[in-house]
């Protein structure tokens, strides 16, 4: 990779994580840190710098890469338990490097020998991925205007990104592109690279702080050796888009945690019992405590589920053939759906249950739904549903794409 070699070599020292239950650890320890500010973050909008330099230094974004290029590799069940802490703590900074881990996994499928060891070794150095994908203006969310054309030995992009999350933050840029034929490319660039304009303009009323905004693109140059067909991921069973859509589902999971967290610490120390339930507190309201009950146990079902979707994904991963790769991609889907909805559902509990006063501007709770409702917009779940019902019902396979 001699041609993207020029891209300054990071001084920082960046921790090696040695195991699973080391990367567990790492994660609990950050996410002890990351929530005490979580809060002021997302009222202030204040973005979370600092935390991803330290998220860097922990190792946990080179936890994917292969064994055979100096990473654990770990399961995907893992994968998603780290996300879901993070979330818990901070569901922004939980989603950030989602697709730093997707840029991983189609680098891992599509990347060239010597791709993988330039790009797996810039993650274990701690570099962050961030990806320049959405477009907005298209007649749907899988087309794109933006282009790659030759130009000497390299390549020339030009157009314009939405929804660029972790761009802001973020060492390179993944660049996804169609070139002369339609077929989707992914490009790696240094974020410094001229031409390449990053507009902090997202305003979404949640994830507020995951740095969603714009990447404006003008004649980009890309070596060629930078270059990914991404498309070919595509084209024969894989796991790239049931990798990213565990991870999606354990934002999910954590923001769920996060506000059954809430709601208990609430109901215990500030709710009021209801007027006719006859008791002094209003953690001992029968209904109160059923209703609490019933969340804990989805929550509890979530985390099976999505498990179990991780080792299904792992196994496709080892033995990949189309028959893995379908049970991968369903087992996605039903974890993405358990919980988008059960992540809605536990950020209204918390208010049903905590009362009038729960909804004060200065306690920010209701910053739990807003995540809720604003990051389960990915990849809607009405599709995940048709999916899985077509393939048991008619034996249609699913399509292959980064959201199933």
């Amino acid at each position: 990779m001699s041609s993207v070699t020029r891209f300054a070599e990071r001084q920082e020292t960046v921790h090696r994580i040695a195991s699973e239950e080391e990367a567990l650890a790492v994660a609990r320890s950050l996410a002890a840190e990351f929530e005490s500010g979580a809060s002021r973050r997302d009222y202030e909008r204040a973005l979370p710098f600092a935390e991803l330099d330290r998220l860097s230094a922990s190792g946990l974004l080179a936890i994917t890469v292969p064994a055979d290029y100096g990473g654990i590799d770990v399961s995907n069940a893992v994968l998603a338990e780290v996300t879901a802490i993070l979330s818990e703590a901070d569901s922004s900074i939980g989603q950030i490097p989602q697709n730093h881990f997707y840029i991983l996994e189609a680098l891992r499928h599509d990347g060239s020998e010597a791709q993988k060891r330039f790009y797996f070794g810039r993650a274990l150095a701690g570099d962050r991925f961030g990806n320049a994908l959405s477009e907005v203006g298209t007649k749907t969310v899988g087309d794109y205007n933006t282009r790659i054309n030759p130009d000497g030995a390299g390549f020339r992009i030009n157009g314009r990104k939405f929804y660029s999350t972790g761009v802001l933050f973020a060492h390179w840029v993944a660049i996804f592109a169609l070139d002369g034929e339609d077929r989707l490319t992914m490009s790696f660039v240094p974020r410094e690279t001229e031409g390449i304009e990053i507009v902090d303009d997202w305003d979404g009323f949640g994830q507020r702080t995951t740095g969603s905004g714009t990447t404006i693109l003008r004649d980009v140059y890309v070596p060629a050796d930078a270059v990914v067909p991404h498309q070919k991921g595509f084209e024969r069973p894989g796991t790239i888009g049931s990798v990213g859509q565990i991870i999606h589902a354990a934002i999910d999971l954590g923001i769920a945690r996060a506000a059954l967290k809430e709601t208990i610490g609430y109901v215990r120390d500030k709710a009021r019992p209801w007027t006719d339930s006859g008791v002094e507190r209003a953690a001992d309201d029968p209904l109160t405590i059923a209703r609490i009950g019933e969340l804990a146990i989805r929550v509890e079902a979530a985390e099976a589920t999505l498990e179990r979707a991780g080792r299904k994904v792992d196994l496709a991963q080892v033995n990949l053939s189309a028959e893995n790769a379908v049970a991968a991609t369903l087992a996605a889907a039903a974890a993405k759906v358990l919980t988008t909805e059960l992540a809605i559902d536990a950020a209204n509990v918390l208010f049903e249950l905590a009362g009038t006063s729960a909804t004060k501007r200065g306690l920010n709770l209701e910053r739990h739904w807003r995540n809720a409702r604003t990051h389960t917009l990915h990849d809607p779940v009405r599709w995940k549903y048709h999916v899985v019902g077509n393939y048991h019902l008619n034996g249609v396979t699913p399509p292959r794409n980064g959201a199933l």
